[in-house]
């Protein structure tokens, strides 16, 4: 006889719950609303400006790297500025909208 999972004995005997179990991932979600911010009267999401930040950090140091004589001795280069861009986005996000 196969053995039955927790989830058939779950939801056996609560049938009216299957509509409710996809709005419980949406439990993060605050009525306050995404951190945002107007620019020319549009309101864009906060991690579009991290982004941006992020890309611009990651392209600025790839600039100095060239000057400096470090890009060639970087092996995994890609790797290397997407890393820096990302730390860059995510710092600025907790600097600016951390608690």
């Amino acid at each position: 006889m196969r053995q039955k999972s927790f989830c058939f004995f779950f939801f056996r005997k609560r049938r009216n719950l299957h509509p409710v179990l996809p709005l419980l991932a949406l439990n993060g979600c605050a009525l306050r609303g995404a951190p945002s911010f107007p620019i020319v009267g549009a309101y864009f999401p906060a991690w579009m400006l991290c982004a941006l930040v992020g890309i611009a950090v990651a392209v600025g140091l790839r600039v100095v790297f060239l000057l400096a004589g470090i890009d060639a001795l970087l092996s995994f280069r890609l790797f290397t500025y997407v890393a820096l861009g990302t730390l860059a986005a995510l710092a600025l996000w907790a600097l600016a909208f951390g608690p």
